[in-house]
């Protein structure tokens, strides 16, 4: 595949976060197996082929709204500006072919009622204007005006059929609800009717329900609430009752890789044992099945170890390419190779990269997969 980025070096905000600088964490990259010799780099493909599973925007009124009201920094980043030539400027220098655009953390449950509704139509319709004017560059997930569910349906039924966006974005919690709980059942049918691609992020927890820790949300505390929401909707049955319905889980999955054998652990029991091989399993003793369903993005993720990690619990073809634009903009590697994920050569050759990058996101994004063929 032949490179068709501009020559113009995209730019990108070196302002100072966080009260000064950059936390940076540097991890050791294991192959899979556990070995600690770690694996030769892997030639990345070339040209601009990547598909962008999580990527967001603010347009100007949702930003606008979120300064007024207070929202500074999102899950302790400052809230950064964002335009559609911003986002093709950065495409264009990290060979990432089309963007599916979702609203971040707080969504729009920083307002309710009417308010609320009409922010998440206009953010939609934003997103859906989009495709008219760059109909190989953008998809996106609606945004719902959740924890109103019956509001949510509603946007939702209209977002999928009539601007046909290509799924939906919730966050792990709603007001200290998460995900699984029975309050969401009647938007799970709806999804699940329209098979609908649900990418799950992480939302900032209430300072008085956390450690007073001097680190910012997107370090840490974004993986633990990923992980408490993807628990809850497997030990819930949720993921076993809306079978239709394909969950994206950010970052890597947060810690559920890693606590996959922890959270399975009921059915090494005798329970697990004894049950009766013709009857469908519990959710509490399917757990191992439920891991391997969802799909896990590469966002702040791209590197051996939590690559590996991921490789344990399910195939390659559940793995996608996000970048966390423009929240990642300070953390991205500026090099030669404008490779945004250097890290993914560390355990995938070429080949299962274009995989990643490529195949897999746009087999579940169909309507971009004919834009982008057309």
């Amino acid at each position: 595949m032949t490179s068709s980025r501009r020559g113009s070096r995209f730019t990108l905000n070196r302002r100072s976060a966080l009260g000064g600088g950059l936390l940076g964490v540097a991890a050791a990259a294991l192959p899979v197996g556990g070995a600690t010799r770690a694996r030769a780099q892997q030639p990345a493909p070339t040209g601009t082929y990547r598909i962008d599973l999580h990527a967001h925007f603010l347009p100007p009124d949702y930003r606008a709204a979120l300064l007024e009201h207070g929202h500074l920094t999102i899950g302790g980043y400052p809230t950064p500006d964002w335009s559609p030539e911003q986002a093709i400027a950065f495409m264009d220098y990290y060979g990432i072919q089309a963007q599916a655009l979702s609203v971040s953390d707080p969504g729009v449950s920083f307002l309710s009622g009417k308010e609320a509704a009409d922010m998440a139509r206009y953010c939609n319709s934003y997103a859906a204007g989009l495709f008219a004017s760059n109909p190989k560059r953008f998809g996106a997930f609606a945004v719902l005006p959740m924890p109103d569910i019956p509001a949510s349906i509603e946007e939702a039924i209209y977002a999928l059929d009539n601007l046909r966006l290509d799924g939906v974005i919730l966050l792990s919690a709603y007001n200290g609800v998460y995900l699984g709980d029975p309050r969401f059942e009647p938007l799970m049918v709806a999804l699940n009717q329209r098979n609908a691609y649900v990418f799950v992020h992480p939302a900032a927890i209430p300072d008085t329900a956390k450690p007073g820790l001097p680190l910012p949300d997107f370090l840490e505390e974004f993986t633990f609430d990923t992980t408490r929401a993807a628990t809850m909707m497997m030990v819930t049955g949720m993921t076993q009752r809306y079978p239709n319905i394909r969950f994206q889980l950010a970052h890597a999955g947060g810690t559920v890789p890693f606590l996959s054998h922890r959270l399975s652990v009921a059915s090494q029991s005798v329970l697990g044992q004894l049950w009766p091989d013709d009857l469908p399993r519990p959710s509490i003793l399917d757990t191992k099945k439920q891991i391997s369903r969802f799909y896990y993005d590469t966002a702040l993720s791209g590197s051996a170890a939590a690559m590996a990690a991921v490789l344990q619990v399910t195939s390659r073809d559940h793995i996608v390419f996000g970048s966390d634009w423009p929240f990642s903009a300070l953390t991205l590697p500026q090099t030669g190779s404008h490779d945004p994920a250097p890290g993914l050569s560390d355990i995938f050759d070429a080949d299962q990269r274009m995989e990643i990058e490529h195949v897999n996101p746009l087999r579940q994004l169909p309507r971009l997969a004919v834009a982008l063929d057309a």
